[in-house]
């Protein structure tokens, strides 16, 4: 099948759409009630990884929307006895009407997405989180009016996080500003991609640098899930925290987002992340409408 609609990255979706899929979500927090729109439908939520929001929003989205969750974790599969992720895909969708798979390897999704004759949804992997991305521009454009010509600063690792904030920047034309330790930087092929994409992704070691001026400031856990070398890690990133010295930076109604879990006084201090200018609860808070409008759109229950 062709005109399978997977939701795999920011970049592969054209922009009308995602934007589609955030007004949607915009609609659906404010709705009383969304029951229904996935009426009879079932989705296989895959963690391979541990999740909280992740977890807790798709599964309330499917059933807000009225269909059936089938949750399966790391021990609950083929998938750690050998089977193949392409086999488990097609398994899976004799089953049910679209997966989520929440993984390390960004091959295994792609693999997954592939062998699947339904859609796939990337819940997380190692080089990208598309959809904790899609509920950021959400928050911010709640706190801040529409994200196009704003700044986001970023302070901290180039991660998975960041990688997505980078597609996001190219999509809803933004300028983003990236400080990382040089060892911990997004690739340079990704911040190519993004400037010969009409981006306007700036990098550079310095936090102040990036947060001068800023809109919002975004950061995330320094020590993500099967990092190694953490102690020094820790040390790469320790001037990359986020203190009341540095936001003080950005714009005075600047606000701070972190998609969680949180490590107060490594890469935020808690007078920030608790502070006025803290948006981290509503940002979590609004992995649910995404979600919903993400699984609408992926089964083409958004008319």
């Amino acid at each position: 099948m062709t005109n399978i609609r997977h939701f795999l990255d920011l970049d592969l979706i054209e922009t009308d759409v995602l934007r589609k899929i955030l007004d949607r979500a915009v609609t659906l927090k404010a709705e009383s009630s969304s029951q229904d729109r996935l009426s009879g439908k079932s989705v296989a939520l895959v963690f391979e990884k541990p999740s909280t929001r992740t977890r807790v929003s798709f599964e309330l989205a499917i059933l807000q929307l009225g269909g059936h969750a089938v949750v399966l974790d790391q021990g609950d599969t083929q998938l750690g006895r050998g089977e193949t992720v392409g086999d488990t895909a097609r398994v899976l969708s004799e089953y049910v009407d679209a997966i989520m798979l929440r993984t390390s390897e960004a091959k295994n999704l792609i693999e997954m997405s592939q062998a699947a004759n339904v859609p796939v949804i990337n819940g997380l992997t190692n080089s990208s989180h598309p959809c904790q991305i899609m509920a950021d521009v959400m928050t911010f454009e709640a706190n801040k009016g529409p994200i196009n010509g704003k700044t986001v600063a970023w302070s901290g690792d180039g991660n998975n996080v960041a990688a997505s904030w980078i597609h996001a920047a190219v999509k809803f034309d933004f300028e983003l500003r990236l400080a990382s330790p040089r060892p911990l930087q997004n690739s340079t092929e990704l911040i190519s991609w993004a400037n010969n994409n009409g981006g306007k992704v700036l990098v550079s070691e310095d936090p102040k640098l990036a947060v001068n001026g800023a809109d919002c400031v975004v950061t995330d856990t320094w020590i993500s899930m099967g990092d190694n070398n953490g102690k020094e890690r820790l040390r790469l990133l320790e001037p990359y925290r986020i203190d009341k010295e540095l936001m003080s930076a950005a714009k005075p109604d600047a606000i701070f987002m972190h998609c969680l879990p949180a490590h107060r006084g490594n890469e935020v201090d808690s007078e920030v992340i608790d502070g006025p200018q803290s948006v981290v609860w509503e940002e979590a808070g609004n992995r649910l409408p995404v979600q919903k409008s993400i699984l609408m759109w992926c089964l083409g229950t958004d008319v």
